[in-house]
């Protein structure tokens, strides 16, 4: 059974005390933006009754699916350094920075590791998850991982962009409908991921029922940009702006540093300034202070937006 959303808020209430949050400078709070736990000024926002953080903590890093050009050692670096120890260490950190939702997809092990934090370590963090199944004619497969997933205590889902990518250029948007309606029938927030932004066009074009977007936006003014080699996420920043200006759905920008790439007070400017409702970061543990930080600053003196926020 679905709690009600004072429900829902109630229990994800961060539990003070429970990890030291790191010394934060302090910032102005964007006045129709609540503030995030006691001692942290990253401002939220909301998806349908989900009260979510601006900065997502983005789970690849966890999972070690990261991107890396051709520099395929930091694979194994990733995967030495986030041990189930420091990945549930991590999502403490972020909780304590005010970082209250996570993104990510579904392997076994790291979801065994998100049933961890929260029954071993008291963890709130709310998790929004993409089933990775294959979305195909009945769905069996793709409606499985999403009940144990909505078990497994998601608090929203979506469809996974590169499904999501290969299913609009197959022009089969029925399936596409089909996989938003699996998880809004659990009761809990359904968005469309993408990498291409004729996903968020067919969308729309075709009235796809869904909460929010999860869509790539970065710039190219970075070296490796051009290579094509495991490096750009997002083909048309610029188009991408303009069209999400015509959407009035909540929108999580990814993909916003280039993976490593992008400076990070260089890319949360870029996506919070040109639209997007939420950027979603990976870091690891050393990294989320310093970020939250530059979130703040950037959101407390933002001044040139010209997409209403949406969520």
């Amino acid at each position: 059974m679905m709690a009600d959303s004072s429900t829902r808020v109630s229990r994800r209430q961060f539990v003070a005390g429970t990890l030291a949050a790191s010394a934060m400078a302090t910032g102005k709070v964007l006045a129709t933006q609540p503030a995030g736990p006691a001692g942290s000024n990253l401002p939220r926002g909301k998806i349908c009754d989900l009260e979510i953080s601006r900065v997502l903590l983005g789970g690849n890093l966890l999972t070690h699916f990261t991107h890396s050009r051709d520099l395929r050692y930091v694979y194994s670096l990733a995967r030495h350094y986030n041990t189930d120890e420091k990945i549930l260490e991590t999502l403490a950190l972020a909780e304590a920075q005010g970082v209250n939702t996570l993104v990510i997809h579904n392997p076994p092990h790291a979801m065994q590791l998100l049933k961890r934090y929260r029954k071993e370590r008291g963890g709130k963090m709310q998790y929004i998850i993409c089933p990775t199944a294959p979305v195909e004619a009945g769905l069996a497969k793709y409606t499985e991982e999403v009940l144990q997933l909505v078990d497994l205590g998601a608090d929203a889902i979506y469809l996974w962009g590169v499904r999501a990518d290969a299913l609009v250029a197959a022009g089969q948007m029925e399936l596409v409908a089909k996989a938003v309606e699996v998880a809004r029938a659990q009761g809990v927030p359904s968005g469309v991921g993408g990498h291409e932004l004729e996903v968020v066009v067919a969308c729309q074009k075709h009235g796809i029922p869904a909460d929010f977007y999860i869509k790539t936006l970065h710039h190219h003014n970075y070296p490796s940009a051009k290579l094509n080699y495991d490096s750009m996420w997002c083909k048309n920043p610029d188009e991408t702006i303009e069209f999400m200006k015509t959407v009035d759905k909540p929108w999580i920008a990814f993909k916003t540093m280039g993976a490593g790439a992008i400076p990070p007070r260089d890319a949360i400017e870029y996506v919070f300034r040109n639209g997007a409702d939420f950027a979603l970061l990976g870091m690891f543990d050393f990294e989320i202070a310093e970020d939250v930080k530059i979130a703040c600053d950037v959101l407390s003196g933002l001044k040139d937006r010209q997409r209403p926020w949406r969520g």
